[in-house]
């Protein structure tokens, strides 16, 4: 797609962007030149601002390896091995690494985003699923559609995720939690916000929330559940060690579920009874 200055000058851009663009390509060029141009200049941020107002193409680029300042591709983004960049890393469409992806930036894509290695970034959104082989970030992470990390997901902010989650190894979140259905965790979990999940949590050690833990159907886990806040489950409420809520608030099981069938339905499990438990079975 050829991008003439006059295009571009109507997506209203920053002055200095213009100034550039006129400096250095009057007549404009191809759109993936120009991004490229960009990046190779060190305005990043200018590459990202295009490709938000352009949007994705159906170009698909194919490498071995990416080493490099930042990598931003209007269309799919497709590398045998790794990607290492200092900067951002962002895809108009999919981003696809056989091994690790590496980034002092933001790794983003309009789809899916798959990693057969570890993901290291400041920040991880896809538009689509996100897989990797695990998740270290020191920002948000957030997935339009599935989540899969097969080790450990560590990270620093928000967790969001559209549909279900889920993760081999521990799962370590310091901000809320948010999954559009399920929560599966190999191993412990540990969340410093809320967490909420539309349909179950499943865990196979010690499930803890440091302010509300919410499900709309139930929440079992190997080890205790604990929370800072309430703990609520539509359904019920399994725990192999204890279940416990914060200081002043409640458990709460069969929030969905009639009360005459509090019995099949609404069962809460643990190695002694809940302090406070105020609905269930």
């Amino acid at each position: 797609m050829e991008l003439t200055k006059r295009f571009i000058k109507a997506k209203s851009p920053c002055a200095d962007g213009f100034r550039w663009l006129l400096r250095h390509h009057p007549q404009g060029n191809d759109y993936q030149a120009l991004l490229d141009a960009l990046v190779a200049d060190g305005r990043v941020d200018d590459a990202c601002w295009l490709l938000t107002q352009f949007g994705p193409t159906s170009a698909v680029l194919q490498l071995d390896h990416f080493s490099g300042l930042a990598l931003v591709f209007a269309g799919s983004v497709e590398v045998r091995r790794d990607i290492d960049a200092h900067g951002l890393v962002r895809a108009g469409r999919s981003l696809r690494a056989g091994g690790a992806i590496r980034a002092g930036g933001i790794v983003s894509a309009g789809e899916a985003i798959v990693a057969g290695g570890v993901i290291e970034a400041t920040g991880v959104d896809a538009g689509g699923d996100l897989q990797a082989g695990a998740l270290h970030i020191e920002g948000p992470v957030r997935a339009r559609d599935h989540l899969r990390v097969t080790r450990d997901l560590v990270c620093q902010r928000e967790l969001k995720v559209g549909a279900q989650a889920s993760v081999g190894g521990v799962l370590q979140v310091r901000g809320d939690v948010q999954c559009g259905r399920s929560l599966r965790v190999r191993g412990a979990a540990h969340v410093s916000g809320h967490l909420r999940a539309g349909d179950g949590v499943l865990t196979d050690s010690d499930l803890h929330c440091e302010r509300h833990l919410d499900a709309g159907w139930g929440i079992k886990a190997g080890g205790d559940i604990t929370a800072g806040g309430a703990i609520r489950a539509g359904e019920s409420l399994s725990a192999q060690g204890a279940i416990r809520a914060g200081e002043g608030y409640g458990v709460y099981a069969g929030l969905c579920v009639p009360r005459e069938d509090w019995a099949t339905s609404a069962r809460v499990s643990a190695s002694h009874r809940p302090e406070r438990l105020l609905s269930g079975c």
